[in-house]
C-alpha cells in the first residue's frame, strides 16, 4: 500500500458517450463490470453508454454508469498489479465508488443505490424548477454572501477549488445569485446543463428516502482511509459514513477542503479512477506540486500503471 498515493472518483459531469471503449476492447473486466451492473438495472448499462447520449444524460442512468465506470477501472487497476492506494475519496456522487473500492458496500448494492439516489434526487425537485450554475474567480465567502442577497433558495453546494464554487437552488433565485456574484467580481457566472439541484436544501426530501434505503444495506470499515466530501474529513464507522451520505444530498461538497486534508496526510499523488480529469485538474490548482494521472482512458491508464 502506498502511503502517499490517493484514488479519487469523480461525480456527474465526468460521464462521456463511448467511455471506456479502448479499454474494453484489451481487457474483458470492463464488460464484464458493466454485465453485472445491468443484470442490477433491467437494461444493457454497455450499450447505453456507448450509444445513447441523451439517456446517458439522465441523472438515474448517468449515476449508475460512472459508479460502473469507476469500478471498472479499479478492478482492471488491481487484476494489473497497480500500487494500492492508502486514501480514497470521491466527489459528489464519487464516493459511492470510493465506498465499493474501499470494501465499504458491495458492488451490486451500490449499483441500486445510486439508481434510486438518482430517481429521488429527480423526484425531489420537478423537472425545470431547479438549476445550477458555476461561480468563476470569486471568494467563496463572496458566493456565499451573493447566495443569501437572492430571493429565493439558492446556496453554494460545491467547492470544487480555489476560485471555482457552483451554486444550486430554485431557478430564479439561482439566476439572482448569479447576478449578484458578477456585480461583486467574478469572472464568469456559467448556467450548467442539469437537470437536478444538487446539495441544496430542496434534496432534503431526497435524503429521507435515501435514509430508508441505507438502513437495509450492510456497511462494513474500510479497508484504507476514507475521507468524505460532506464534512472533509476521515471517516471509519460505518454508521458515521451512511449518516454523512444522507447529509451529502442537501449540503455542499467540500473538495478543496478534503484535497487539503489528503495532502495534510502525506498523499503526494491521486490518480482519477473514472472518465476525463475533471478531478485531476482541480486537484492541482488546490494544491500547488500534487502529482496527479488519470485512468479513463488506454494511455492514461497504462501511463499511471508504469509511473
Amino acid at each position: 500500500m502506498s502511503t502517499k498515493l490517493a484514488f479519487v472518483f469523480p461525480g456527474q459531469g465526468s460521464q462521456q458517450l463511448g467511455m471506456l471503449a479502448d479499454l474494453a476492447e484489451k481487457h474483458e473486466i470492463i464488460k464484464q463490470t458493466f454485465a453485472e451492473a445491468s443484470d442490477v438495472l433491467g437494461y444493457d448499462l454497455w450499450d447505453l453508454v456507448q450509444n445513447d447520449a441523451e439517456r446517458l444524460s439522465q441523472t438515474d442512468k448517468t449515476q449508475p454508469a460512472l459508479l460502473t465506470a469507476s469500478v471498472a477501472l479499479w478492478r482492471l487497476w488491481e487484476q494489473q498489479g497497480g500500487d494500492k492506494p492508502a486514501y480514497v475519496a470521491g466527489h459528489s456522487l464519487g464516493e459511492y465508488s470510493a465506498l465499493v473500492c474501499a470494501g465499504v458496500i458491495a458492488f451490486t448494492d451500490a449499483v441500486e443505490l445510486v439508481k434510486l439516489r438518482g430517481e429521488y434526487m429527480q423526484q425531489a425537485v420537478p423537472a425545470g424548477e431547479g438549476a445550477m450554475a458555476a461561480i468563476i474567480g470569486l471568494d467563496d465567502d463572496k458566493v456565499v454572501a451573493a447566495c443569501a442577497a437572492a430571493p429565493g433558495i439558492v446556496s453554494a453546494v460545491n467547492f470544487n477549488s480555489p476560485g471555482q464554487v457552483v451554486i444550486a437552488g430554485h431557478v430564479a433565485a439561482v439566476e439572482a445569485a448569479m447576478v449578484n456574484a458578477k456585480e461583486a467580481g467574478a469572472k464568469r457566472a456559467l448556467p450548467l446543463p442539469v437537470s437536478v439541484p444538487s446539495h441544496c436544501e430542496l434534496m432534503i426530501p431526497a435524503g429521507a428516502k435515501l435514509a430508508e434505503k441505507l438502513e437495509t444495506i450492510v456497511f462494513k470499515s474500510p479497508s484504507c482511509t476514507l475521507v468524505q466530501n460532506v464534512t472533509a474529513q476521515a471517516v471509519s464507522d460505518p454508521s458515521v459514513i451512511k449518516a454523512n451520505l444522507v447529509s451529502q444530498l442537501s449540503e455542499p461538497v467540500l473538495w478543496t477542503q478534503s484535497v487539503v486534508l489528503l495532502s495534510e496526510l502525506g498523499v503526494t499523488s491521486t490518480v482519477e479512477c473514472g472518465p476525463g480529469k475533471v478531478l485531476s485538474g482541480l486537484n492541482k490548482r488546490i494544491v500547488k506540486g500534487l502529482e496527479t494521472s488519470s485512468l479513463g482512458d488506454l494511455a492514461g491508464f497504462e501511463a499511471a500503471l508504469s509511473a
